[in-house]
């Protein structure tokens, strides 16, 4: 269960005024189709590891809790600091949790969600007892400004909850993970890796810029998600109104706007902050879940529902009991 949440967001902000300025864009074109209206930037000194250790504290202080008390560390993020090592590992150090075990996990705006299935699983097998699950990204590294139909949609952040054994009522009741690697080419990061490494020809081609079939996204998207909250709540056993909360994954606002219809959530339901931070991908449900948990919003008891759709192609979605 979930016994702490914290996150972290940059100062800086990007908004749509600000785009404008920079590409051919305006505040109306970008609100109306994703619900946007201004995103974090990192700093360039700041890094992965940097957002997701304050992110980290925040959630252990939330928690009640201290580093040395977590046995493993997971990172669900697709830009860490460095190919290798992993970035669980720089933040081990940072936050000094000497008794841990770090790696990452690479599910894309999945990344959260499925690091917290991983958790839960090594916390049911008696593998793991204390487990700190982050997500982040700092995908505006990776964006090119000269694109307006992916620069309007970006922002970096991180979110962060610690998990423990369930006291057997509260925890995840219920997750359902799936991915579809024949539809890679509607969302994808070319450079840096085995097929393509570094060198002038793949910069000058723009190989280090993320790519999106916006359109194509979508549509899988409001599909796969939908269909993966109701086969999670099919297997925990409720329905639609029994649901006190969804978090969906922050990507756009009718993506959003779809998923609720289809559950037939009202809106006082359905947990929204996409207008002020963008799509942070795997950060987005972490830093929705520590917003609502912090205002108060989110009570112990509540049964939630988060969902999420990103590149692979993947999608998820879990339920739990707070």
């Amino acid at each position: 269960m979930i016994v702490g949440t914290g996150h972290c967001l940059p100062e800086q902000k990007l908004t749509n005024a600000d785009l404008e300025k920079m590409v051919d864009t305006s505040d109306e074109w970008i609100v109306t189709r994703t619900g946007i209206k201004e995103r974090r930037i990192s700093l360039p000194h700041q890094t992965t590891s940097d957002l997701s250790a304050a992110a980290a504290i925040n959630a252990l202080q939330n928690a009640g809790m201290n580093a040395s008390q977590i046995d493993t560390i997971i990172i669900g993020t697709i830009n860490g600091d460095m190919k290798f090592p992993a970035t669980a590992v720089f933040v081990q150090a940072k936050i000094g949790a000497a008794n841990a075990v770090g790696f990452d996990l690479g599910g894309a705006c999945c990344g959260f969600l499925y690091s917290l299935n991983v958790a839960d699983g090594l916390i049911a097998s008696g593998a793991a007892k204390n487990v700190l699950v982050v997500g982040t990204e700092l995908l505006t590294r990776v964006t090119d400004w000269k694109d307006r139909t992916t620069c309007v949609l970006f922002g970096d952040g991180s979110g962060a909850a610690v998990l423990t054994k369930s006291d057997g009522v509260r925890g995840l009741l219920a997750a359902n993970m799936q991915s579809d690697g024949a539809l890679t080419d509607l969302l994808y990061y070319l450079g840096e890796g085995t097929k393509y490494g570094a060198s002038c020809e793949t910069i000058d081609k723009g190989y280090h810029f993320l790519r999106m079939s916006g359109q194509e996204v979508f549509k899988h998207a409001v599909r796969e998600m939908c269909d993966a909250s109701e086969k999670a709540l099919s297997e925990a056993g409720l329905k639609p109104q029994d649901i006190d909360l969804v978090i969906p994954h922050q990507a756009n606002i009718r993506i959003i706007d779809a998923l609720a219809k289809r559950l037939n959530a009202p809106p006082e339901k359905v947990v929204i902050n996409i207008d002020r931070t963008g799509n942070t991908s795997s950060a987005s449900i972490p830093i929705a879940l520590d917003e609502v948990h912090r205002s108060g919003r989110l009570q112990p008891g509540m049964n939630v529902l988060m969902a999420a759709f990103g590149a692979g192609l993947t999608w998820g979605a879990t339920v739990l009991k707070f």
